[in-house]
């Protein structure tokens, strides 16, 4: 078979084919958000990674926020309870997913010994009897959370996770796909129940793939939520391992469902959907979650936005360079700022705790823009007013830019 033609992208345009992929490329809705648009905001995404950090809001809230504005939060608290909708699992992390992905991932259920982490593995192996037990009272007693399991937390200070035995046990039968998150509860807990007891009988009832055409829908899904992306992009997009991924690429590229482009700059071969928009420009404004996706794949971020991000969340104090949790500001095709943000409920403030700006931008431009996009921010999060700490080089252009809007002055 002749293979097909490399092309080559100058790398704005890859930039801006990325960002229309995200869902950047179109005007936020002009009416106020509901169901239909979040249900299309994460089709197009496919992952909307779960992160309990609450700070600012959690994560899972802040990308519809990034493309369709201020939607009522309690419209996503709806949508990601149908699961006619979208399901939980360990996609790129924890994550909501499409529910037509779920027979895509049964080969990493199926296969969960070789996927999940020490401590699940260890139980179902050291403590198959227990594990037994609490698939039973799930079984017989109907959803069951956690906390509702009487065992004791071990004592390791400074664990991110520090499981008990029976979250532990709970999760592996997650990981295995017996029991699925039925819901999550206010405190964000998740309510596990016996998988047939809550997906759709139609997701049920769809035929197991086989693993390798499972793997080439992942990247499929994968290349058209990116639009252009490197095989590392394509893998990491639901964590696939390095051969079966490239096993799928190649496949999906013999059968033209990849083009292989060259992208200037990028120095790596690069795939893209042949259905990917290719704007002229695009027109964006947006804060994004650390667990964006369009931004979650850190070296990704660098080679197409020359924009160097870290999460500084587990960085000691004193040693943080931008702050705590730090959101990229989108503004056309570019990132041009980067912003430290807490949601102080107790005061009803949006606290910008440090500004930054990138090197070379319009710096009064970027505030104003961004002034604006934080008071849009604050309404949504149900805050009065946002303040600005002195901390980053941007912070006292942003403060004029928040005092001239609230004078009323251009």
């Amino acid at each position: 078979m002749t293979p097909p033609a490399v092309d080559r992208l100058p790398a704005a345009l890859a930039r801006r084919t990325a960002l229309a992929a995200q869902g950047f490329a179109e005007p936020r809705p002009a009416v106020v958000p509901g169901t239909r648009q979040l249900r299309k905001v994460t089709d197009r995404m496919a992952v909307v990674q779960i992160d309990s950090v609450n700070v600012l809001s959690r994560s899972h809230y802040l990308p519809a926020f990034s493309r369709l504005g201020a939607y009522p939060r309690a419209a996503m608290d709806a949508f990601t309870a149908r699961r006619s909708d979208v399901f939980e699992y360990w996609a790129h992390e924890a994550s909501y997913l499409p529910v037509r992905l779920h027979p895509h991932l049964r080969w990493r259920m199926a296969a969960a010994e070789e996927h999940a982490w020490g401590s699940m593995v260890r139980i179902q192996q050291e403590r198959p009897g227990y594990v037994a037990e609490v698939l039973d009272r799930v079984r017989s007693a109907g959803p069951l959370k956690a906390s509702d399991l009487a065992e004791p937390r071990p004592d390791r200070p400074g664990s991110m996770w520090n499981w008990h035995a029976g979250k532990v046990a709970l999760e592996w039968l997650f990981y295995t796909g017996v029991l699925t998150a039925r819901a999550r509860t206010t405190s964000f807990e998740r309510v596990y129940d016996l998988t047939e007891r809550v997906l759709p009988p139609a997701v049920l009832r769809t035929p197991t793939p086989d693993p390798a055409d499972a793997v080439r829908e992942l990247v499929r899904t994968a290349a058209r939520a990116l639009g252009v992306a490197t095989e590392r992009d394509l893998r990491d997009y639901f964590r696939l391992r390095p051969a079966p991924a490239r096993q799928a690429v190649a496949e999906l590229t013999d059968a033209g469902e990849l083009l292989p482009v060259e992208v200037d700059g990028w120095g790596a071969p690069a795939w893209l959907d042949p259905a990917a928009r290719r704007p002229r420009w695009v027109r964006a404004r947006a804060l994004l979650s650390p667990f964006d996706p369009l931004v979650w794949e850190r070296p990704r971020v660098e080679r197409i936005f020359g924009f160097r991000y870290r999460l500084e969340i587990y960085t000691p104090a004193a040693q943080r360079v931008h702050g705590y949790y730090v959101l990229p500001f989108l503004l056309g095709d570019r990132l041009v700022a980067r912003v430290d943000l807490k949601a102080d409920r107790q005061a009803g403030v949006l606290r910008a705790q440090a500004t930054h700006a990138e090197a070379g931008v319009d710096r009064a431009e970027v505030a104003a823009e961004l002034a604006a996009e934080l008071r849009l921010m604050a309404g949504w999060l149900r805050l009065d007013d946002v303040a600005v700490a002195e901390r980053g080089d941007l912070a006292s252009d942003l403060t004029r830019a928040l005092t001239a809007a609230a004078s009323g002055v251009a």
